[in-house]
């Protein structure tokens, strides 16, 4: 089972006449990072959240917003009493200063900074519990999002995989008449050059079985097909986040299909590695998107 990186999650709760909403959505991300937007009454426990989400969702880039509303005829308020004097006496001094007249100035000073402000205080522990509580079905949800949009990602990476490897098995019909024609071209250039008389056969031959065992590409078809094997077996084993070794196991692919398309010396074998390649890279573009 693969789970993507991209995924939403949203709950919501009422808490002591507290009306509470948690919204996180995930994004593609090579480490954990985590963007949150929080009320004043939560920043204390900004920390305990990362770490809660650092161990439910592992990856990405996850955006969390929480909104906490009072419930009720009004939210709580406070007025900073000593800077309002300050407001106050400031202001009548300008006013004096400039004969300005002073009614209508306690509505102008409770529109100053900071002079009304809405209750910051910290949320009881036992409250955050329960806000934590809230915080955690979210980042589930965002979870069940990821294991549906896995299922996609599974599919599309099976039949990238799977494409890999049929083309690799039409490359055994063509290697036998691919060596033969290296042997015929490397025979007839030098008895072009030389002359047929002039030519050492039992050196041409031995010149030749070292030229082929470099040509030879073998080994190569073999790891590949191991590595096609070792994506799927990794697909299928426990845990949720593979997304890295999944990653990996591509770039070993990727070189054996290079080195495959840099030993081929034969056009059709060279448009099955092209091919090769092309799935390759839709198969790296979805990786990224695995958890």
């Amino acid at each position: 089972m693969l789970y993507s990186m991209t995924g939403f999650g949203r709950a919501e709760a009422t808490i002591n006449n507290r009306q509470v909403v948690v919204e996180i959505k995930s994004l593609n991300g090579k480490q954990f990072e985590v963007v949150t937007k929080l009320p004043p009454i939560l920043r204390s426990y900004e920390l305990d959240i990362r770490n809660l989400l650092n161990q439910a969702l592992l990856r990405g880039t996850i955006d969390i917003t929480v909104s906490v509303k009072q419930e009720g005829a009004s939210k709580p308020m406070t007025v900073n009493t000593g800077l309002a004097v300050f407001y106050y006496q400031s202001m009548q001094q300008i006013a004096d200063q400039l004969g300005i007249p002073q009614e209508g100035i306690l509505s102008t000073l409770m529109r100053m900074p900071e002079v009304v402000a809405a209750d910051q205080d910290v949320l009881p522990e036992d409250e955050w519990n329960e806000v934590k509580k809230v915080i955690a079905e979210a980042a589930q949800h965002l979870m069940d999002h990821r294991k549906n949009e896995g299922k996609s990602l599974l599919k599309d990476l099976n039949s990238r995989i799977g494409n890999i490897e049929n083309l690799l098995k039409q490359i055994v019909p063509l290697e036998g008449d691919r060596i033969e024609k290296i042997r015929t071209r490397l025979t007839q250039y030098l008895q072009d050059a030389a002359g047929k008389e002039n030519v050492d056969n039992n050196r041409l031959e031995q010149e030749l079985i070292y030229y082929i065992e470099r040509m030879d590409f073998s080994e190569e078809k073999t790891r590949l097909a191991q590595h096609c094997a070792y994506f799927y077996e990794t697909i299928q084993k426990e845990g949720l986040s593979k997304g890295k070794v999944l990653g990996f196991t591509l770039q070993e692919v990727g070189r054996e299909i290079n080195t495959l398309g840099a030993k081929a010396n034969q056009a059709n074998i060279q448009q099955l590695v092209i091919g090769m390649k092309d799935e390759l890279e839709k198969a790296k573009e979805q990786v990224l998107n695995v958890l």
